[in-house]
């Protein structure tokens, strides 16, 4: 059984990996159980700024220093439950000391056994209108939408200002379904929660069209992949 290493960029999406992998690897292994999982969580804090300065060098400095840390733990792979973190993940990916998971690869390839054609995407606004998605969408031949403009801000707004710390309004439910309802009449069928924080407050329950939650989907597949009986390359990503 290989070992997991959660590379955490916040705390509250990696929170939710880390139970949900747990509560996956009882399902498979037993009441417990689970595989061996490591978790590194470098504060956020101190990367928001070059976030929000576009300066991607920063952000990688920590990521790299968080996936080094499982690494050195004893993980034979890495998942990141940040959807916006692997814009820069996938830079730095094959400098990494061991391979990673890829949050969109795997929603992707859910979506598609699933029979789902067109996604309402949702995120922070680096993840909605950024290439992560967009490449494992495309190379797939889904199509996907995104809010416009001022609804993005404001959706982006509320990750950080809210869900990021823990906090779980009932206006900022309402404001995802509305997004989520508008992309559904543009011909969207499914919408993607690519940020992990949104699964704490939209549920297949309140959500105009099925989900896609990234989050639990990304930890699913996680202890699948340590229970597996193959070789893992060196770095990049798994295939």
């Amino acid at each position: 059984m290989k070992n997991i290493g959660i590379v955490a960029h916040s705390a509250e999406g990696g929170a939710l990996c880390f139970i949900t992998a747990c509560r996956e690897g009882a399902v498979h292994l037993g009441e417990h159980m689970h595989p061996t999982i490591f978790l590194s969580c470098i504060p956020m804090g101190l990367s928001m700024d070059a976030w929000l300065s576009g300066d991607h060098d920063t952000v990688a400095n920590y990521l790299t220093q968080g996936v080094e840390q499982v690494a050195k733990a004893g993980a034979d792979f890495f998942v990141c439950p940040d959807n916006t973190a692997h814009i820069v993940l996938e830079k730095i990916a094959s400098e990494l000391p061991i391979p990673g998971l890829h949050i969109a690869d795997v929603v992707a390839g859910e979506m598609v056994s699933r029979g789902w054609k067109h996604a309402a995407l949702l995120g922070t606004k680096w993840t909605m209108t950024g290439p992560v998605y967009a490449q494992s969408l495309e190379k797939r031949n889904l199509e996907y939408s995104v809010p416009d403009e001022s609804m993005r801000e404001k959706l982006n707004d509320a990750i950080f200002d809210e869900l990021c710390q823990g906090i779980f309004s009932e206006a900022s439910t309402e404001l995802f379904v509305e997004a989520i309802r508008d992309l559904q009449s543009r011909g969207a069928d499914c919408a993607i929660l690519g940020c992990t924080e949104i699964p704490l407050i939209i549920t297949p329950e309140n959500s105009p069209l099925p989900v896609l939650d990234s989050t639990r989907l990304l930890a699913a597949h996680a202890v699948q992949l340590a229970l597996k009986d193959e070789l893992l390359m060196e770095s990049g990503w798994i295939n």
